[in-house]
């Protein structure tokens, strides 16, 4: 499908600006928005946020700037109790449509991840530099490279004088790096629409599914003794290492994964398969005693065919403690002293079916701004997983850069690639909410 008069308009006024584009996504990068831990004061979210609510509210659209509750975001399988907002407030930028056309819901993340090491960096990361056709800094790529470019998008539709049937939404919310509860306030607050695109580094393709996560801890016990004194049978008072029983499990739980890579309910075409990855361990007291315990934290990436009816992982971890209980049971000390799993939380899976409207326009707007794109997936989780289970909305990803430069040293995106993603979004817009 070609692009029609007013479309190509529209485009070709967001080439003649790339400086502009450049420029605001640059300014995002300036604020220091690195993801916190529970308790970390907030840094410069507002500002950024009122930054982008400034932009979009001379551009006509209705500006909703609010700090939600902790009240707002109790989600317990997914968030910690008492989480606050105070100075992290969610923006949620409504374009009114004149009717008769279904909503789009625009959704980025505004927190990035720590530069360090900063010393690594061939230029300060949070001062955007261009350089060969690439713009470097924190948050280039994840995903300030994204926000600036939807923000571009629906400002570009206003300069142009396109009244859409339907509204579009321009949301940009916290914490998706730490907790991913931005996104959940956003729900909670009712910003919704009838479908979604998040500009997450996509690269142009359109991603229909990504894997949710669990990190759950495997907990061993062991007996301490010394360990250059040969020791007898625990049974007679011996020691018993918690590493040698944790490496037990783990390779047990290898064995698990390697079955995951088969069947046909944790494989999907465009994802990767179910996976445990032992990701920290922590065990012994002291460099010449057998450890008394052993803790070692896991991160389960599960596909949306292992996700339960409700939608989260409550299946992979039934499975997991079936595993790892059968594991124990084989293992005379572990059966007298089994293991724990101890559950923390859950981000959920997504999939939306290709042949959705949101999907085919988005993958339609690529070509026909000359992006190189296609249908994927992400195996990794995201905000708009969020938006699919809690309200109910058909969400894809398309954004610019490659997850290959996030949460690098020298993070970047190329100018490009900013350029088409507005462009495509833009279109997708037009098409998805219609025009007036």
């Amino acid at each position: 499908m070609a692009l029609d008069r007013l479309e190509r308009r529209v485009v070709d006024d967001i080439a003649d600006r790339a400086d502009e584009l450049v420029g605001l996504v640059s300014d995002l990068i300036r604020f220091d928005t690195t993801a916190r831990a529970f308790d970390d004061p907030p840094r410069e979210e507002a500002a950024l946020q009122r930054r982008l609510a400034g932009e979009l509210e001379r551009h006509g659209a209705e500006i909703d700037l609010w700090e939600a509750a902790p009240e707002d975001v109790e989600l317990p399988r997914m968030l910690p109790h008492g989480l606050r907002f105070d100075g992290r407030p969610q923006l949620a930028a409504r374009f009114a449509g004149s009717g008769g056309g279904p909503s789009l819901l625009l959704n980025g993340h505004i927190d990035v991840v720590s530069p360090e090491p900063r010393d690594q960096w061939t230029s300060d990361p949070n001062v955007a530099v261009v350089r060969d056709g690439l713009l470097y800094g924190r948050g280039a790529c994840d995903m300030k490279g994204g926000v600036g470019a939807m923000t571009f998008a629906a400002t570009a539709l206003a300069r142009a004088g396109v009244r859409l049937r339907g509204d579009l939404v321009v949301c940009t919310t916290t914490d998706e790096e730490s907790f991913g509860a931005g996104g959940v306030a956003a729900v909670r607050r009712g910003v919704r629409a009838d479908a979604a695109i998040v500009a997450e580094a996509s690269g142009g393709d359109v991603w229909y599914a990504c894997r949710g996560s669990l990190n759950p801890r495997l907990v061993v016990e062991g007996r301490v003794g010394h360990a250059g004194v040969h020791q007898p049978h625990w049974r007679d008072g011996g020691a018993v290492n918690a590493i040698h029983k944790t490496t037990y499990l783990l390779e047990g739980l290898r064995r698990l994964e390697e079955e995951w890579r088969t069947r046909g309910d944790s494989t999907h075409p465009h994802l990767g398969p179910t996976d445990c990855v032992p990701t920290t361990i922590a065990g012994g007291d002291w460099f010449v005693s057998h450890p008394a315990s052993c803790v070692t934290t896991l991160h389960v990436a599960y596909v949306p065919g292992m996700a339960d009816p409700d939608g989260w992982g409550s299946r992979v971890e039934a499975e997991l403690e079936r595993t790892v209980a059968t594991l124990a049971a084989a293992d005379p000390w572990l059966a007298e002293h089994p293991p724990r799993l101890e559950w923390t939380f859950d981000v959920p899976p997504a999939e939306v079916d290709p042949a959705e409207p949101v999907c085919t326009t988005a993958l339609a707007a690529v070509a026909d701004v000359g992006w190189n794109g296609r249908l994927a997936g992400t195996d990794f989780w995201h905000d708009g997983a969020t938006f699919a289970l809690l309200a109910g909305m058909p969400v894809v990803c398309l954004g610019p850069g490659s997850m290959s430069a996030a949460h690098t040293v020298d993070e970047h995106v190329a100018v490009d690639d900013l350029v088409r993603c507005a462009q495509a979004l833009a279109v997708a817009a037009m098409r998805f909410c219609g025009t007036a």
